[in-house]
């Protein structure tokens, strides 16, 4: 048994889960996301909790059987709360904007590095354009945007210049001594 999958996933007020034969909706004080979904598995709404079932034991109902439960969790999280994801920029000169429905940042190429900000998601530039803050209720999409933004100039090993995570730590190396 998948011990993900076993687990109720718990609904709280305000938040509406609606199940159709091959799409599930979670509505939420933030917004609206949809799902679709294999007939491998069953998801009932019953008590203020969604249970997601399989309907055998192949390996392959296995495997959706945790997985839809973990997306249906995230989804009621996000509609619910939202996600956030905090990237911070290191380097003399280095900072980021927000034009409109672009991320402008300089990163110390020849010119601004320019970002498009997907639909759904919310980006604010914080202490002194050092920290870029994204939000939203699609845990995929908060999550993928940031990576994005990362890969433009990931963060080097000798002085930290770069954009990282927030909570991530740069493992440092030591560098030319010049000793002759």
């Amino acid at each position: 048994m998948s011990r993900i999958g076993m687990r109720p996933v718990a609904i709280p007020q305000g938040v509406k889960v609606t199940v159709e034969p091959t799409v599930f909706h979670v509505e939420g004080p933030k917004g609206r996301l949809s799902q679709e979904y294999r007939p491998d598995v069953a998801i009932a709404v019953k008590n203020g909790e969604a249970v997601v079932e399989r309907k055998n034991d192949s390996k392959q109902a296995k495997a959706y059987h945790g997985l839809y439960r973990s997306l249906l969790n995230s989804m009621v999280t996000g509609v619910s709360q939202g996600f956030k994801r905090a990237l911070v920029i290191n380097g003399v000169g280095y900072r980021a904007e927000v034009q409109g429905n672009f991320l402008v940042l300089s990163i110390g190429y020849s010119t601004d590095v320019v970002a498009v900000i997907p639909d759904g998601l919310k980006v604010s530039v914080e202490q002194n354009g050092q920290k870029v803050v994204i939000e939203g209720i699609d845990l995929a999409k908060v999550g993928k945007f940031a990576s994005e933004v990362r890969s433009l100039r990931e963060p080097e090993p000798y002085k930290g210049k770069g954009i990282r995570y927030e909570e991530e730590k740069i493992r440092r190396k030591v560098g030319k001594t010049g000793v002759k």
